[in-house]
């Protein structure tokens, strides 16, 4: 029997939300936070400067409930709205998440059990994340890496935690490295700061996963993390940061980094109908790391179909007639998913990718 919800004797962990504009998914989030089997938690909410009704939603939620806190400020990102929340936080433990991504019931108890059961030099627990849409349905897409231990250069070759509100993070990790990095706003490259904290972390805390998929990672053609050409400005800040203070990062971990991320940017690009956007981000992904994107089949299965969108669009702005068609992987299943991931797994370019990153320290794969 679960008894997480009685027990105040658990630590305390901080969850912070920041919130621009947020009105038609903060409620849902907040909801699945409440609804979370791990109930000894506070909730700090930053409205981050909102034009819409996103205050006044979280408003009615804290008069309902008094574990969650509002604060305010004018418009300054997400950095520093994380960062307030951080500052007025008590918890052991700090547990991010955007305001528009979810967490199924059972995240927080699973990962404050990891953590707590785990040695001191483990800072960081992470859970595997689903893409969701507007909806809430299921796309497809799945973030589930199994790397653990001393991560960093694995972390500098990708970003396997995969999104912002997937993690738990002992307190003792902010002390040590400080807070979220505000430098990324003031130079218009958004859209990595959790990447560059995890990186900071990792330099002096090992990490561990829990291998079930307990985050919804909402996927909307709104979020920041469609600002293409600005998250690959802040992934170069960040990879430059990493040069100066880890000389020994092999410098060929550094094309591997910058070709896998343009890959992202391409799979992003094309779903969200940008096909120019996506042959650009496959070019220069061939142009850092030719062998491994010739080895993904992604690379020509989005060549083709962009190519061919851009082709047909041509024709539909001569006057002929295009037919709209709906995502047709929403609503799949998560047994579908595992399906799909155990395929995946087999992948030239996946095998070829474990490789590399056994090649890359003390990892667990």
């Amino acid at each position: 029997m679960n008894n997480t919800k009685h027990n105040l004797n658990q630590p305390l962990i901080s969850v912070i939300i920041p919130a621009y504009n947020a009105e038609e998914f903060i409620a849902q989030t907040l909801e699945s936070v409440l609804s979370q089997t791990y109930q000894n938690i506070e909730i700090l909410v930053v409205d981050d400067g909102s034009t819409d009704t996103t205050a006044e939603i979280i408003k009615s939620f804290a008069q309902k409930d008094r574990r969650i806190t509002l604060l305010q400020q004018q418009n300054a990102g997400v950095a520093v709205a994380r960062n307030l929340a951080y500052l007025h936080s008590k918890g052991e433990y700090i547990a991010p998440i955007d305001a528009d991504d979810i967490w199924y019931p059972q995240n927080l108890e699973k990962q404050v059990e990891c953590l707590t059961k785990s040695e001191s030099f483990v800072g960081v627990v992470y859970s595997w994340s689903l893409d969701i849409n507007e909806e809430g349905l299921l796309t497809g897409g799945f973030y589930n890496s199994t790397i653990e231990g001393s991560v960093h250069d694995a972390l500098v070759y990708k970003y396997f935690i995969g999104n912002a509100s997937s993690s738990l993070i002992r307190r003792a990790c902010f002390e040590k490295v400080g807070g979220y990095n505000c430098k990324f706003k003031l130079e218009n490259a958004q859209g990595c700061e959790d990447w560059e904290l995890h990186l900071r972390i990792a330099q002096y805390y090992q990490f561990k996963v829990v291998p079930e998929y307990l985050v919804g990672y909402r996927q909307i053609a709104s979020s920041m993390s469609c600002n293409y050409a600005a998250m690959a400005k802040g992934h170069s800040l960040i990879m430059a940061d990493v040069r100066r203070y880890h000389s020994k990062v092999p410098e060929k971990v550094y094309c591997w980094s910058s070709s896998n991320f343009y890959i992202y940017l391409a799979v992003k690009s094309n779903r969200n109908g940008n096909y120019r956007s996506t042959l650009l981000w496959l070019y220069r992904a061939l142009k850092d790391d030719f062998l491994m994107v010739m080895l993904r089949h992604n690379l020509y299965l989005l060549s083709i179909e962009s190519m061919l969108k851009m082709m047909l669009g041509a024709r539909n702005e001569s006057g002929l007639e295009l037919k709209q068609t709906s995502d047709s992987s929403a609503g799949t299943t998560i047994a579908a998913i595992e399906k799909r991931m155990n395929i995946h797994r087999m992948l030239p370019s996946q095998v070829y990718e474990r490789m590399r990153l056994k090649s890359l320290g003390n990892l667990e794969l």
